[in-house]
């Protein structure tokens, strides 16, 4: 049973008091803990909101939880079962409350008894001794007994109705029961209409009956006689509120995997406020009194159609014709009803007194994220998952001793990979091919925190490698699905609280707490104590020691700790959002085109216009050449492409979302409107293209006038990405055929931040700068110090002034084996036997170019 730390309050204003006290206080507490030990504002923010809302979560347990479940037992009741019970141990209002509405489900479990009782009872003590004045009435009928034949046919006639009577009560009780028998086999239905409509016209009520079945030799699989009687019910209820000369239509046909009974009549019809009231037992409507029904008709037929599990009810009449119009639809295989089970013959059954079934659980309530997210992310009947919450506590534990006060390296791509390994094990869909990639990419990109050591690219990797795995494990396909899937990381620690308290209730070591204490401290303090000993008599062994453990000082020890709980939770969030992933993607039939070619077509044409316009522009820059630019602008032509470049990235980017917005409004009806299409967001692209190139190329020429830095070598991979996607599109046919593009894009762009992590960029600024300084003679040797160590080696091949410039004040080395990195192990090895050069012999170098 889960924990209800409230439950003894009477008060339901004081539950909310102490909840909201309680939280404050713990988010104060934590908050101050984290400042006063100089955690960081970034890391104490998320972990002190993430251990309110935890707490909120296990106080609040107990105290909404009974409406909920009344609510789900309101709607069980109505469905006539009578036996749920909600729990009623609080002593608060919610509680008062929920004992009330288990005394009224018991009342009226206890009334719903009586009369199923009076029912069987009636039902069985008349049954007797009408059959013996019917075999009395019978023989006199024929002339066994003599008297007078027409009396003794009216009486005849009457008891025959009483005895149907009794027969529709029986069969009342039987099913109210959960008792009535289903002998479902092959039934041609044709022949089963055609043989009920014979007895309907026995009667001789004055009606015609139109008869058609659609395929004429349909089969299905039901119980011949019930199916019988539930047609016969429709046709004596139509037949008799028909007027003489009428027609009762009877229509049958398949729909799906599931078939059609339709009758239709021309009488009064029923209104739409009482189609719901005439399937009760005895619920004759007053306009129907004297037309000879004992009530049960439709009741019955209602009760057949359950049983088949299907459907019945009132339509409107069709093309405003009268009369009532009344549809049943059934399965073309019934499935086997629960609790259905055979009884002995009609003549020697006896009725057993119903009694109430078993107290049935109330299923878990939904939680207050269900009401906001439980539309597109159902929680219900996720299991719990022990070893999940096991792995992203062990994560969290060795992101806390590895990750405080260590550079990245082995042990940041350690931690990553513990905890993709724990998400990726949550994923049900961990072997479909997208995933898989998006996996291996989570991998590589985890990698680059090994081989780099310029934070920048890492940092940028890592990210990536954060949305590419929400990506993967939620598998979207369209850059809403993407941003969608990245928004419900966030919300996964709160949508997955009811999750994480089934879990938690069922890990294992709940139930032998006891033990696995004794088992972790006496194993603890063996290792502690053996291994203190063993360190202080061996300076090896203390040498390993000092590199496997952290310094777990009080100073550290609240880093540690925030660290621990922000990974740990982090983790767990991803794996719940991976075991349990959102409907990021919404199936739709299409995107709605506009209604007329020129509503897209202009305003594309617009954009082509103004594209043209500049492709113009640059034409004449070359024919006219520098000297007519500065002649015309009074711009070199280093500053007229230095105000260019970041404006045509835009462009670029924006083009696309262009183009995608055209191609998702242009009707694609005619070979006239994908014509239109294609060639007018064809155009479009051919000028992209050269407006790429035209970024490209001005990028190039402001890096040799001014130099080359990480934020441009970052705009030109981000400028050849937005082209290749340009290229993309038309090779999709502009659009037509684009549905993998959002995927494309994804991952085009990750393996381009791959590549520009594996050219070591870095370096590569570095021996470009210094390419451009034996060129020029110009460089800027403080930017140059402020790169990475991964920059070292290309920085170590200057000789003389030139390298003191390049690695003043530049220290590396000594990382323990966790903060191993290929760059800066790179570094030392370029720097060996070089003597440190402090910061101030740079003093007369040059400072930063313009």
């Amino acid at each position: 049973m889960t924990p209800q730390p409230l439950v003894g309050v009477r008060s339901i204003k004081v539950k909310l008091g102490l909840l909201v006290a309680a939280s404050a206080t713990v988010a104060a507490l934590v908050a101050a803990l984290g400042r006063s030990d100089g955690v960081p504002t970034w890391l104490t923010i998320p972990v002190t909101i993430g251990l309110a809302l935890a707490l909120t979560q296990l106080l609040a347990v107990g105290m909404t939880s009974p409406l909920r479940q009344m609510t789900e037992a309101a709607r069980r009741m109505a469905t006539g079962d009578y036996a749920v019970r909600v729990p009623d141990t609080a002593r608060d209002e919610v509680g008062e409350l929920a004992r009330a509405f288990n005394t009224m489900a018991r009342d009226l479990a206890g009334v719903d008894r009586q009369r199923r009782d009076l029912v069987a009872n009636v039902s069985h003590e008349l049954r007797t001794p009408l059959a013996g004045l019917r075999a009395v009435l019978e023989n006199v009928v024929d002339g066994v007994v003599p008297d007078d034949p027409a009396v003794l046919a009216t009486a005849l006639t009457q008891a025959e109705r009483m005895s149907s009577l009794v027969e529709d009560l029986l069969d009342l009780a039987r099913v109210d029961a959960g008792k009535a028998p289903l002998a479902a086999r092959a039934v041609p239905l044709a022949q089963l209409l055609r043989d009920a409509v014979a007895e309907a016209q026995a009667l001789g009520r004055g009606v015609t009956y139109d008869v058609r079945v659609a395929p004429p030799d349909l089969v299905v699989t039901a119980d011949p006689a019930r199916l019988h009687q539930l047609v016969a019910n429709l046709l004596d209820n139509a037949s008799r509120h028909s007027p003489a000369g009428g027609t009762v239509v009877v229509r049958a046909e398949v729909a799906g995997e599931r078939y059609r009974i339709e009758v239709r009549d021309s009488g009064a019809g029923v209104p739409a406020a009482d189609r719901e009231r005439v399937f009760e037992p005895f619920g004759t409507l007053a306009a129907s009194a004297g037309t000879g029904g004992t009530g049960l008709g439709l009741a019955i037929a209602r009760w057949v159609t359950d049983l088949h599990g299907g459907t019945i009810g009132f339509l409107d009449p069709e093309g405003g014709a009268t009369g009532a119009r009344v549809r049943v639809e059934l399965p073309l295989e019934p499935a086997a009803r629960p609790g259905a089970v055979p009884i002995p013959s009609s003549q020697e059954a006896p009725v057993s007194t119903p009694t109430a079934p078993p107290p049935a659980p109330v299923s878990p309530p939904p939680s207050i994220t269900d009401d906001l997210l439980g539309g597109f992310w159902p929680e219900r009947g996720v299991p719990a998952r022990p070893a999940l919450l096991l792995g992203a506590v062990g994560a969290g534990l060795l992101g806390g001793l590895v990750l405080p006060e260590r550079a990245l390296g082995i042990g940041t791509f350690l931690v990553l990979l513990a905890a993709g390994s724990v998400v990726l094990g949550a994923s049900r869909q961990r072997r479909d091919p997208f995933t898989l990639t998006c996996a291996g990419l989570c991998v590589l990109l985890a990698a680059t925190a090994v081989v780099r050591d310029a934070e920048w690219v890492v940092v940028l990797c890592l990210f990536a490698g954060a949305g590419v795995c929400v990506i993967g494990v939620t598998r979207g396909r369209s850059l809403g699905g993407f941003l969608l899937s990245g928004l419900m990381w966030p919300v996964a620690g709160l949508r997955g609280m009811p999750w994480l308290g089934r879990t938690i209730a069922a890990v294992p070591v709940v139930g032998h707490g006891a033990a696995v204490l004794r088992t972790l401290a006496w194993s603890v303090l063996g290792l502690v104590v053996f291994g203190a000993l063993f360190a202080s008599a061996d300076a090896l062994v203390a040498e390993w020691v000092d590199a496997l453990l952290p310094d777990l000082t009080i100073d550290t020890f609240v880093l540690r700790a925030f660290v621990t709980v922000a990974v740990g939770g982090t983790v767990l969030a991803a794996a719940y959002l991976s075991l349990n992933p959102p409907r990021v993607e919404r199936s739709t039939t299409g995107p709605r085109s506009v209604a007329r070619r020129y509503e897209w077509l202009a305003p594309v044409l617009v954009v082509v216009g103004v594209f043209a316009v500049f492709l113009v522009a640059q034409a004449t820059v070359v024919f006219g050449g520098h000297a007519y630019l500065q002649r015309t602008t009074g711009l070199t032509y280093a500053e007229y492409v230095h105000e260019g470049f970041a404006q045509l990235t835009v462009a670029t980017a924006l083009t696309l979302l262009v183009i995608a917005v055209a191609a998702r409004k242009a009707p694609r009806e005619t070979p006239s409107d994908r014509l239109w299409l294609r060639v007018a967001l064809g155009a479009l692209c051919a000028e992209t293209l050269v407006v790429v190139a035209s970024a490209l190329y001005r990028m190039d020429v402001y890096q040799e006038a001014y130099g080359f830095t990480r934020l441009r070598l970052l705009v030109d991979v981000f400028e050849g990405w937005l082209g290749l996607l340009v290229l993309a599109v038309l090779v999709s046919g502009i659009g037509l055929r684009g549905a993998w593009l959002a995927r494309f894009a994804l991952l085009s762009g990750v393996v381009g931040l791959l590549g520009l992590a594996l050219v070591n960029p870095d370096a590569w600024i570095a021996r470009h700068n210094l390419a451009r300084y034996d060129d020029t003679g110009r460089v800027d040797w403080f930017y140059l110090r402020g790169l990475s160590d991964d920059a070292v080696p290309a920085l170590a091949e200057l000789t003389g002034n030139d390298r003191v410039c390049a690695l003043a004040g530049r220290e590396v080395g000594g990382d323990d084996w966790l903060e191993w990195n290929l760059g800066r192990s790179r570094a030392v090895d370029a720097l060996e036997g070089m003597r440190e050069v402090p910061l101030s012999a740079a003093a007369a170098c040059p400072g930063r170019e313009d």
